[in-house]
């Protein structure tokens, strides 16, 4: 029953689906996987990022107000969010947006170099929010 969450995910990386099925706590909110895009994106991370990626997910998912540090709206976007992960003085941000109220679907992520979010990155994300919604 478990697998179904995963099924659009197209992830490599067993480990990966495995650690989020591990949490026992409570959930708001379901994370998927579009394709391989975000999961191509962790698997290039070091571990300390990888485990706080994760565990900023974990947030994300069971907390019913997510802080305002973790999770934003991205004004212009067509229903984008970022999830802002911080590590040592490395700064990621991962993409998402919203389907079926609490379902959150990953698409791609980065490691953010300047103030300034790359448009760039925001229109890739765009891109497969339409691929995702054209193929349901």
């Amino acid at each position: 029953m478990r697998e179904k969450k995963f099924k659009k995910t197209g992830c490599p990386n067993e480990q990966l689906k495995l650690n989020l099925q591990k949490m026992n706590e409570a959930k708001k909110r379901l994370i998927i996987f579009y394709q391989d895009y975000f999961s191509n994106f962790y698997l290039k991370q070091r571990q300390k990022v990888k485990d706080k990626i994760l565990w900023t997910l974990r947030i994300i998912e069971t907390q019913e107000i997510i802080p305002h540090e973790y999770f934003r709206f991205i004004e212009n976007s067509d229903g984008l969010y970022e999830i802002r992960v911080s590590q040592g003085n490395d700064i990621f941000r991962i993409f998402c947006f919203f389907d079926k109220g609490n379902l959150i679907v990953l698409t791609n992520g980065f490691q953010k170099k300047s103030q300034k979010t790359p448009r760039t990155e925001i229109q890739k994300a765009i891109a497969i929010k339409k691929l995702y919604e054209n193929e349901k």
